[in-house]
């Protein structure tokens, strides 16, 4: 089993020795309710973020008997790597062999430890979280688009003859004129009822009819 980290610009390090356990934490997310009277409630909230963790030590001198491969890394600097991955805003992919481990995580945690009797080895204490890309859909993006949609659909409906009414004008002549009967001179009036008033006879010049389909 070999446990290696890659970042997005295609570099890898190899921890030099395997660590004796490694821990996977899984979990549900929970909303907890109070209802006034009947207490509290547990809703489901999705998947937590797994938690994988393990604990081994970067050592100053080689050793075959636990090591996994001879050019091992400079302790401070493997430390130092690994504060940076840490720090850095972007995920790396945890991998290890053997395993179904072969996920994008922050590195969210580290600890040193300096063990007397043992100079220049390193121990550490890491934890990485699960990586996910968050995607968000907000209703004004939404609006936005249905907005859009609708602006750019053309108007397919018909639009009304109107007429502009002149000196002289009855509705009897306008409906002979532009409907071809004069007996038509109540569909006008029904038409445009509220421009023209409660008299039929008392169009006035310049009014805008509407004329009937």
């Amino acid at each position: 089993m070999e446990i290696q980290l890659k970042d997005g610009a295609g570099n890898v390090f190899h921890f030099p020795v395997n660590p004796e356990e490694i821990t996977i934490s899984r979990g549900k997310a929970l909303e907890t309710v109070n209802i006034l009277s009947l207490g509290e409630y547990d809703f489901p909230a999705g998947e937590k973020v797994k938690e994988i963790a393990f604990s081994s030590f970067f050592p100053a001198v080689y050793d075959a008997g636990y090591c996994n491969y001879s050019e091992i890394p400079d302790p401070q600097e493997a430390m130092n790597l690994l504060t940076k991955m840490m720090n850095s805003k972007q995920p790396v992919r945890l991998i290890i062999t053997g395993t179904a481990v072969n996920v994008l995580v922050m590195v969210s945690a580290h600890n040193t430890t300096f063990k007397g009797g043992e100079p220049g080895d390193v121990y550490f204490e890491l934890t990485a979280r699960t990586w996910r890309d968050m995607k968000v859909h907000t209703n004004a993006a939404a609006a936005a688009g249905k907005s859009t949609r609708q602006a750019s659909r053309p108007d397919t409906k018909p639009k009304p003859k109107t007429y502009t009414v002149k000196t002289g004008d009855t509705l009897s002549k306008i409906a002979k004129l532009e409907l071809g009967s004069s007996a038509k001179w109540q569909a006008i009036y029904n038409a445009n009822a509220k421009t023209i008033g409660k008299d039929p006879n008392k169009i006035k010049p310049g009014q805008k009819l509407v004329m009937p389909s």
